[in-house]
């Protein structure tokens, strides 16, 4: 399970994000101050951190600091209410991989979470995907099947990544919708069975019959390795 730990001294916000990304199947940890929140990413392999600036002790730039000083190269993703342009320069000088101001959409920033932890993944080395005779380089966007080059579009290289990261959870349309085209995108539900048709095309060895992106009827679609 992926970890995530929140650092947030209002205890409300804090609750509400960690209770959203606990529904996106997440484990989360919260920490209410800046000492107690490097203690915790010490002992606790966290693979992201929801970062605030304004902490009781010292102040989030400082955990930051010591988070990189120590080595650790998880995303961090910075929550605050200060969004003046020197704070976020002072961020992104330190590391910060995402800067996100106050108020906030609670569905952006999961979508801004999974985002991260799909390029943390692939920069790890754990992006590289095979299955059947397919392999999947998303650092690179390449894909081959049997050893040829199989093209596909961006969106559908986007859907199977969707699918993939799942490790074989059940994907709903409209969380594909949203995850892959965007909450603004005016796209319908069968956008995403025609593109899931493309990959059963180019992908399975019996696109009828699917071995690896797998309808799970009336809900949505899983992948299978």
């Amino acid at each position: 399970m992926t970890h995530i730990l929140i650092v947030e001294d209002n205890a409300d916000l804090a609750s509400s994000l960690a209770h959203n990304l606990r529904l996106e199947g997440y484990d989360t940890r919260i920490a209410d101050e800046g000492h107690a929140a490097i203690a915790i990413a010490r002992e606790w392999p966290a693979d992201l951190v929801i970062l605030d600036l304004m902490l009781p002790g010292i102040d989030g730039f400082d955990v930051l600091h010591a988070l990189r000083s120590n080595g650790s190269r998880m995303p961090v993703l910075i929550l605050s209410a200060r969004s003046e342009e020197g704070d976020k320069i002072r961020g992104f000088r330190l590391d910060a991989d995402q800067y996100v101001t106050k108020p906030f959409g609670v569905l952006e920033l999961i979508e801004r979470v999974r985002a991260l932890l799909r390029r943390a993944g692939a920069r790890n080395g754990q992006g590289v995907i095979r299955f059947g005779s397919v392999i999947v380089d998303p650092v690179t966007h390449t894909v081959t099947r049997e050893g040829e080059s199989c093209a596909l579009t961006p969106k559908a290289f986007a859907l199977l990544l969707a699918l993939v990261h799942r490790q074989g959870a059940v994907a709903s349309r409209a969380e594909l919708l949203r995850e892959v085209w965007g909450y603004g995108a005016f796209v319908l539900t069968r956008t995403v069975d025609s593109h899931v048709a493309e990959l059963r095309r180019k992908l399975e060895d019996d696109p009828a019959r699917p071995r690896h992106i797998v309808t799970v009827w009336t809900i949505g679609y899983r992948f299978v390795a």
